[in-house]
């Protein structure tokens, strides 16, 4: 697909129009799938894994009989953790078929339409007890088709070598956020403090809207190819396959990142309701609201990284792409510590809140060197005939981190607090080693010259 070089000309925020489109459709997309995630192990922890209710949910025996035939007997919170890790996992590995059903077969702007009907459906289905395991395969499905091609639409606004790509797809992990940070606002405190499919049916409306948006922007979005074109490009040419096996090396080890940043939805949102005194002018802030946090972290200090990182180009000092990577594994393990150092400090008693919010302020700069530059640079350097599906691949590392880390998470209520956080802070410092160790044949095999942008 050819860069919208009509769509080039500075419109939104000095890039073409149809970025605001696609970044705010993703917002209201996070906006939906946060609030949900948001309430997801407090309401089955809370609520559905409790008395008789679990026995009106369809399919939900039959899943726990075949969850405890391969991890053994689960506990509560155990067996909401694995559901829970295998949701996430599964909702950014479909992404990697819906990339390629996009490329290939049905062209992005379907796939993003009818994954985006998909999620609505889902969420409505939530406020609903009986269709828990039907709604969840229905955002499934939906954001596999929709997450991968709603991306690579990004990168499909400009030519290979436009500089503007990089900044692009920062907007639009902001707008990520954006929706993130709203989304346990509303969401989070109508499930928490009122009921739990309140939150839910909330989530749905926010997709209805970016439906909406989308659909208004759609002469703005880049065309899909048409498919006897998709046809001719389906052949690989000479050197993308070591392309591919370097960037798949490099999605392998962002899935340690994602491993220590899937745990802030995961067993954090249980350790800051039974560890941390959360009480702030004289009330206690919901845990829902710490998401909210997480996301108001990035969407801070994210002018403050960009203005940064435009100070050390202009001085030519500038970190490579995965210089950029490493640092945000590497902070990730900081955030680990201070929740180590906090749960040391409390002794017996309840951890001061100001670790948690230290914990936030470093997810978010690891998260702001992490995620939008390694998303950046897979949609630069991969190869045009399967380039949604390797931007659908990005999401590859947040589903192996989402499996390990619901592994890992079985090892809470063993481990004790402090060295449950110890594991993660390791796992994420190894990221951080591994491409240090890597960084030169990678850049090689990518064919990226060591003072470019890698």
């Amino acid at each position: 697909m050819n860069a919208v070089s009509e769509r080039a000309s500075g419109e939104f925020l000095g890039h073409p129009r149809g970025l605001a489109f696609i970044a705010f459709t993703e917002a209201w997309e996070r906006f939906s799938f946060y609030g949900m995630q948001a309430l997801l192990t407090l309401y089955m922890t809370g609520y559905l894994l409790k008395g008789g209710t679990v026995a009106g949910v369809v399919g939900f025996a039959a899943l726990r009989q075949g969850l405890e035939s391969l991890y053994g007997p689960l506990s509560t919170q155990a067996l909401a953790s694995t559901v829970f890790s295998l949701y996430v996992g599964l909702i950014y590995f479909t992404p990697v078929l819906g990339g390629l059903l996009g490329d290939r077969y049905i062209g992005r702007r379907r796939a993003v339409l009818i994954g985006a009907v998909l999620l609505a459906l889902g969420h409505f289905m939530m406020a609903f007890d009986a269709s828990f395991l039907p709604a969840l395969l229905s955002l499934i499905i939906g954001a596999g088709l929709l997450k991968g091609n709603l991306a690579a639409q990004v990168g499909g606004l400009y030519a290979r070598d436009d500089s503007r790509r990089d900044s692009a797809y920062t907007v639009y992990v902001t707008a990520v956020n954006i929706g993130a940070f709203a989304a346990p606002l509303v969401c989070g405190t109508l499930g928490e403090l009122y009921s739990w499919h309140y939150g839910f049916a909330a989530a749905g409306f926010g997709m209805l809207i970016g439906i909406a948006i989308y659909l208004s922007g759609l002469r703005y979005v880049p065309p899909d190819t048409p498919f006897a074109e998709r046809r001719e490009m389906t052949r690989l040419q000479p050197g993308d396959g070591r392309v591919i096996i370097a960037l798949l090396v490099l999605l392998a080890i962002t899935s340690l990142f994602w491993t220590a940043q899937a745990q802030v939805w995961n067993v954090y949102p249980l350790w800051l309701r039974d560890f941390v005194d959360r009480r702030a002018f004289g009330s206690a802030i919901p845990v829902t609201w710490f998401q909210s946090i997480d996301a108001l972290a990035v969407l801070l200090l994210a002018p403050v990284i960009l203005v940064l990182w435009r100070a050390q180009r202009n001085r030519g000092s500038e970190p490579g792409d995965l210089t950029k990577v490493a640092l945000g594994c590497a902070l990730f393990a900081v955030a680990y510590l201070l929740l180590i150092a906090g749960q040391w400090l409390a002794h017996d008693g309840p951890v001061a809140l100001i670790w948690a919010l230290g914990f936030h302020l470093f997810t978010g700069l690891g998260y702001l060197y992490g995620a939008p530059v390694a998303l950046a640079l897979i949609s630069r350097t991969a190869p045009r005939s399967v380039n949604a599906m390797m931007v659908g691949s990005y999401y590859l590392g947040i589903f192996a981190g989402g499996l390990v880390s619901g592994r890992l998470a079985r090892l809470y209520e063993s481990l004790g607090p402090a060295a449950f956080w110890c594991v993660h802070a390791a796992v994420a410092l190894s990221g951080t080693v591994l491409l240090c160790l890597l960084r030169v044949p990678l850049l090689r095999a990518m064919k990226i010259e060591r003072s470019g942008v890698a």
